[in-house]
């Protein structure tokens, strides 16, 4: 049993597991529990109730936080000539071609996010065993592969987030920071919500979120109503 520190058990303490909170109680709560020493992440998951395994029960897609994350995303874009200059003046903040595909195959793991124009994804999709386990491969259907790299870098600086369910059916994403206060957090949270509710396959019958749960980062699952309207 991992050992935990007085600081997650005072915070646990703070929790009443027998109960599942509103959007916004859970939201105050994950604050409170935060670290005091830093400005913590405050995440969601949600337990699906699909099946993974199945490709038509994948929930995969993208979502432009209103409030942003409260870190500025490093993109990496593979591009060449005029795409590569747009990228650039879009503010990625690392551009390249065949040299750049060879550093990420060598292990190069300075970014947070990859764009690439389709007539380099015959090379980038070697690169499946790098990026894959990151949830950084680029793919056409969240919009990270394109030949418009100026939207796809705009979007992930601005905020654009991307999700995909995990092989036990749970899909974990960003809110945000504690400091954003209850009302930016809550919007995140709406905004999350809404596009994971509109992801939901057609092939996923029953009930579609099963449980769900909000944190700081380091602190306790608080257990969230994802049935309960989010208001302020």
């Amino acid at each position: 049993m991992t050992k935990r520190s007085k600081a997650y058990r005072d915070a646990a303490q703070l929790v009443d597991r027998s109960q599942l909170y509103t959007p916004l109680e859970a939201l105050r709560l994950a604050q409170k529990t935060a670290s005091k020493n830093t400005d913590s992440t405050i995440d969601v998951v949600f337990k699906l109730g699909v099946d993974p395994r199945h490709a038509d029960q994948m929930v995969r897609s993208t979502c432009i936080l209103p409030h942003g994350t409260g870190k500025t995303a490093r993109v990496l874009v593979f591009a060449n000539g005029d795409k590569a200059e747009a990228a650039r003046e879009a503010g990625a903040d690392i551009v390249g071609g065949d040299e750049l595909i060879a550093e990420v195959a060598d292990g190069r793991q300075d970014f947070d996010a990859v764009v690439a124009t389709p007539d380099l994804m015959g090379k980038v999709g070697r690169l499946g065993r790098v990026l894959g386990p990151r949830g950084l491969m680029p793919n056409p259907k969240t919009g990270t592969v394109t030949m418009d790299v100026t939207k796809a870098v705009s979007d992930i600086k601005g905020g654009k987030i991307e999700f995909r369910v995990d092989k036990h059916a749970n899909l974990h994403t960003v809110l945000g920071k504690a400091s954003f206060g209850d009302e930016k957090l809550l919007e995140n949270y709406q905004a999350v919500l809404d596009e994971v509710l509109r992801a939901k396959p057609s092939a996923s019958k029953g009930r579609y979120i099963i449980k769900a749960a909000i944190s700081a980062t380091q602190g306790p699952g608080i257990p969230l109503d994802a049935q309960a309207k989010v208001e302020a």
